[in-house]
């Protein structure tokens, strides 16, 4: 991969992130409601509600506050936290980590079960197992993640008081959320990797490795493996983003402190610095997710060069 090619990625996300971080300004200034109200109360006078307006900038046009945004922005600074009267880049920094290993762990959980169970559905197509296989796959991606996160409190946390039911600490905390989101996933890695696994094994180079004598493990991991994994990583770079999105309700259900909770608290108080971080900060990742796909793309198949 050439040093132009990465160059011209990058220069291809800035408008990206132009057009997100403009898209969710508007949407945010459009909504009702005013923030600074919001957090003074409505016994404050007009005096204190036009005065803390002015501080930190809500008196001005919305292109003035946008251009001040972008520039500030560039330098680094994404604003002040109305409510917490905190740096932005603070709060997501505490809040990031916490998004980071509950999508981490469910990715993990995901790749785990649907990446084996694929392939042993593709090894054997129309059997029972692989029947099998492909309902549980529907299964996984038909359950909302919210219903069986709230499903999994009823049972196992509070019939059967096995687990926490919210917060953030220990490796007790992870397993529900991360259950919750996993399962989406893995239906669609199973699905993903039969279907590749498949058209692979019927390639005339499989054939042939079969006449040679190799045994079956040899042919699947040396010879199917890497290039029946394109198509996988593509989905798994696409799903990591949306596991990060996704968190969001899964984060408000188990009271996980990550950054779609910070989002959505942000949204209830009217916190236009924070939502706009937020949303910067997710396209900033999901763009640096696709980069990385990329790379893979070149790593598991010599052939495929960039220009």
């Amino acid at each position: 991969m050439s040093f132009n090619y990465l160059l011209r990625r990058t220069l291809q996300a800035l408008p990206l992130l132009f057009l997100a971080s403009l898209v969710v300004f508007l949407l945010i200034h459009i909504t009702p409601g005013d923030p600074v109200r919001l957090m003074l109360g409505e016994q404050a006078s007009d005096e204190q509600i036009a005065a803390v307006r002015a501080r930190i900038g809500l008196d001005r046009s919305l292109p003035e506050q946008y251009l001040s945004f972008i520039g500030r922005a560039l330098q680094g600074d994404l604003g002040t936290s109305i409510r917490a009267v905190r740096p932005t880049v603070e709060l997501i920094g505490l809040a990031l980590p916490a998004t980071l290993l509950l999508t981490a762990v469910a990715l993990f959980l995901a790749v785990v079960i649907g990446l084996p169970v694929g392939i042993l559905a593709a090894l054997r197509p129309g059997s029972l197992f692989d029947n099998l296989a492909l309902f549980l796959a529907l299964l996984g991606q038909s359950i909302p993640s919210f219903w069986l996160g709230l499903t999994l409190i009823s049972f196992i946390a509070l019939r059967w008081r096995l687990l926490p039911t919210s917060g953030y600490g220990d490796w007790q905390h992870l397993v529900l959320p991360a259950c919750s989101l996993a399962p989406f996933l893995a239906g669609l890695i199973i699905r993903i990797t039969r279907t590749s696994f498949i058209e692979v094994l019927r390639q005339d180079y499989i054939r042939t490795a079969y006449a040679k004598g190799f045994a079956l493990s040899p042919v699947v991991f040396r010879h199917a493996l890497r290039n029946a994994l394109l198509p996988i990583v593509t989905i798994l770079g696409l799903q990591t983003g949306a596991l990060l999105g996704g968190a969001v309700v899964t984060e408000t259900v188990f009271g996980w402190p990550g950054v779609g909770q910070l989002a959505v608290n942000a949204l209830s108080d009217r916190d236009y610095p924070v939502v706009q971080a937020v949303v910067l900060v997710s396209a900033l990742i999901f763009i640096s997710i696709n980069l990385l796909v990329d790379l893979a793309y070149s790593i598991l198949d010599p052939r495929i060069r960039y220009q």
